[in-house]
């Protein structure tokens, strides 16, 4: 018999939610928004809560109203490869091709690098790197006690780092507010929009969402009322955790500049005021924030992953999808962040967008009676328009197409260009669905 989920493991649930979302990168954005959009700050950071908050959790949200704990499934509403396609790349994307190993070099980057070890920078990355992915791996090798370490420990120790440097941030502001920079003089809230939509969480969000459902289930809830109750509140402690990091963090940088002036990225923000606060041990305290942030996002992510791909090809075990991830991540992290941004950011691009658009089609799954050739018809003409994103980022102008996008699809040029496509597609499948059903209702396919 389905049961409730004690509240006290539903905050940890939240606190652990909280702890994979709130990575390195996560750190990084508020800080640099900021310092750039100075007075604006409220209007910028609006746009960034839209996308860097609620569309990751819409995303687990969608997860959930579905009953399912499979984005293969969901995603093979389309077409069955299509399931299997979509959920190998994204998996493949958020894990060991760019975001385990992103974790291990930002906190190389911010955390480490500037320290003078005496020896090279790619040997002192090597080292780290092998360091910081052993001890990930032995926390990921045991999913049961994912949710305890992460959950009661590492979100604990993240959340109190962090504390101690935006509170007396805040307490003792370095300086006044500044007049807002370049483009967020008057676009703060489109510019803080793309910024939240460039965390790429809602993509994680399906990873995150199986092993908080699957820890849900352990605890005896079966039933998708009991389920939906334990993980809205998780998600809701969650959201407010992020809100409220991302406020302290943007203010903290927006009163900055007097002090540190402006810097290029949040990483060197986040290091200046660490500095002008506690001095040499404000960059020890940087690099253990940044270092525990990026750890608890690297072990859900590795704990997910693996568990999908034992699903998909049950005889690999787990526990060596695990260590082989982890092996394959710490050889890619060696290629350095800007190396391994460059070589990862087309294709995130390219599927980012599908993953907005099916996460659109669950919610509003109810509205065209899930009908087949909705899902078909949004994300074909999604992948049309972000396919050429992908390739815009990587320097790959096929047939000048990108340009004439850029003149005359709206929103093409701040990477949003894919949405009135969906938009048309799902009008047409629609309309084509109901003809269908009309004429030939033998092959209507529709999903509760």
């Amino acid at each position: 018999m389905s049961k409730k989920v004690p509240t006290s493991y539903v905050f940890i649930l939240g606190l652990m939610l909280f702890a994979m979302y709130f990575g390195a990168g996560n750190l990084i954005f508020p800080a640099i928004i900021g310092q750039e959009s100075g007075s604006n700050i409220v209007t910028a950071m609006i746009g960034f809560f839209l996308t860097g908050v609620g569309l990751p959790l819409l995303s687990f949200l969608a997860m959930v109203a579905t009953g399912k704990n499979n984005i293969q499934e969901l995603a093979g509403r389309v077409k069955p490869w299509f399931g299997v396609l979509f959920s190998v790349v994204l998996y493949l994307s958020i894990g060991p091709f760019f975001a385990i190993p992103r974790a291990g070099t930002v906190a190389f980057e911010i955390g480490i690098k500037p320290f003078d070890f005496g020896i090279s920078e790619s040997m002192t990355l090597l080292i780290f790197t092998l360091i910081f992915f052993a001890i990930a791996c032995l926390l990921a090798l045991f999913p049961a006690k994912v949710v305890d370490i992460v959950g009661k420990y590492l979100t604990p120790l993240k959340i109190t780092l962090i504390g101690i440097l935006v509170v007396v941030a805040i307490a003792f502001p370095m300086g006044d507010i500044y007049e807002p920079q370049g483009d967020f003089v008057s676009k703060a809230f489109v510019n803080g929009f793309k910024e939240g939509y460039l965390t790429l969480d809602a993509m994680a969000s399906f990873a995150f969402g199986i092993i908080i459902i699957n820890a849900v289930n352990e605890k005896g809830a079966t039933d998708k009322k009991h389920v939906m109750a334990a993980c809205t509140k998780a998600i809701v402690i969650a959201a407010t955790l992020l809100v409220i990091m991302y406020s302290a963090l943007s203010y903290m940088s927006a009163t900055s500049v007097s002090k540190i002036g402006y810097m290029d990225n949040g990483g060197e923000v986040l290091a200046k005021v660490s500095n002008y606060y506690f001095g040499v041990y404000g960059n020890v305290l940087l690099g253990l924030m940044i270092s525990v942030a990026c750890m608890t996002t690297c072990v859900g992510l590795l704990s997910s992953c693996a568990q999908y791909f034992n699903r998909l090809y049950p005889k690999i075990s787990y526990q060596k999808y695990v260590i082989g991830m982890t092996l394959f991540s710490i050889l890619v992290a060696n290629m350095g962040l800007t190396s391994l941004i460059k070589f990862s950011e087309p294709m995130l691009n390219a599927i980012y967008p599908l993953a907005i658009s099916l996460v659109f089609l669950l919610l509003f799954n109810k509205w065209f009676n899930g009908n087949q050739r909705v899902y078909q018809l949004v994300i074909l003409f999604t992948f049309c328009v972000s396919i050429f994103d992908g390739f815009d980022t990587a320097g790959i102008n096929v047939l000048n197409i990108s340009s004439i996008l850029a003149k005359y699809l709206p929103l093409y040029s701040i990477g949003l260009g894919w949405i009135v496509p969906a938009i048309t597609g799902a009008v047409i499948g629609i309309i084509w669905a109901k003809i269908e059903k009309k004429n030939h209702p033998e092959l209507v396919i529709e999903y509760s």
